[in-house]
């Protein structure tokens, strides 16, 4: 620009400045704000948004906040936006205290929230444990005259599903259709794992039936919360009939999935099943990990064989060719 004899102006720096944010390009976002007075160009809301949100995007919590709280000083007032980049660094860093507290400022600043605010505060309460602020949160939007969408409901879900509170998951899940939102595979996933995490096998069940009836296609988070379910509640034959339809539905199993089901089958007594499952990674290239083996030598030792735990334990190629002479059921 300056060989072309084109001098910058806010316009440009805040098309510079927006391009380091979406690049993730923090660093280069604030090097450009702190040039624009040496440029003669003042910096204005958009400018100092745009830094907020690089920061905000590269995990720079203080930063952020700081030039948020700097803004009056440069005769720029934070607006909706700046708020916004600023209780989402708080959320991606876990401080639902200051999402909370930015949150509170806003009205004191004349600042109106949005859904987008809202669902940064809950999500950070979400990411904090705190269920029962995102809930709260959740139920003053109404009245600040802000709509939930299904960001608002999935993170609110999500919040109860790690509080252990599924009925309140269930109810929030079901209120959706009523208020116009309509629940994607995120908010089942929550929703299954929360029932998963209180061991509800009977409801993580009968949500992951009515999936297709809502046009929502399980995935392998889907079946992994509900194998997992299944396995809390004993219930080792239907984790290993989900873990079969599972490849019917274009679902492929992971090691998560395999780990849930050799749990089931350790709870039930299944050594065999267990055994077959373990051999059968490979074959989906799927590399067992050390909680595969715990489980699968588990098994195998309350069940008295304990030689097939130690040839586990050992390193043995394949434990499975002593178990196959004993006969050994399939899993599919």
């Amino acid at each position: 620009m300056p060989e072309a004899r084109v001098v910058p102006n806010e316009i440009t720096f805040s098309a510079f400045i927006s391009a380091c944010e979406k690049g993730g390009q923090w660093e280069q976002a604030l090097n450009l704000l702190s040039l624009m007075p040496v440029a003669r160009v003042v910096p204005n809301e958009i400018t100092h948004n745009a830094a907020i949100s690089a920061c905000s995007k590269g995990g720079q919590l203080q930063l952020a906040l700081n030039l948020s709280s700097l803004m009056p000083e440069a005769r720029v007032m934070p607006n909706e936006i700046s708020y916004n980049a600023a209780i989402s660094a708080c959320e991606k860093a876990g401080h639902w205290q200051q999402a909370l507290n930015l949150l509170s400022l806003m009205p004191v600043e004349s600042v109106v929230p949005n859904e987008i605010t809202y669902n940064a505060a809950i999500s950070a309460c979400e990411k904090g444990g705190q269920w029962q602020l995102a809930l709260n949160l959740l139920s003053l939007m109404p009245e600040a005259r802000v709509v939930p969408d299904e960001i608002t409901y999935n993170a609110a879900i999500s919040a109860c599903e790690k509080g252990f509170q599924w009925q309140p998951a269930l109810s929030l899940l079901s209120r959706m259709p009523q208020n116009g939102v309509v629940p994607n595979e995120i908010t089942y996933n929550a929703a299954i794992s929360a029932c998963e995490n209180s061991g509800q096998w009977q409801l993580a069940m009968n949500l992951l039936s009515r999936m297709p009836d809502a046009s929502v296609l399980p995935n392998e988070i889907t079946y992994n919360s509900a194998i997992s379910a299944c396995e809390k509640g004993g219930q080792w034959r239907l984790a290993l009939g989900l873990l079969s339809s599972m490849i019917g539905m274009s679902v492929f199993p992971d090691e998560v999935s395999f780990n849930a089901a050799i749990r089931a089958c350790e709870k039930g007594g299944q050594w065999q099943l267990a055994l077959n499952l373990l051999s059968s990674m490979p074959d989906m290239r799927l590399t067992p990990d050390v909680l595969t083996y715990s489980s699968a030598m588990s098994a195998c030792e309350k069940e008295g064989q304990c030689q097939l735990a130690v040839s586990l334990l050992s390193g043995v190629p394949d434990p499975l060719l002593v178990a196959r002479k004993k006969g050994s059921g399939s899993w599919r």
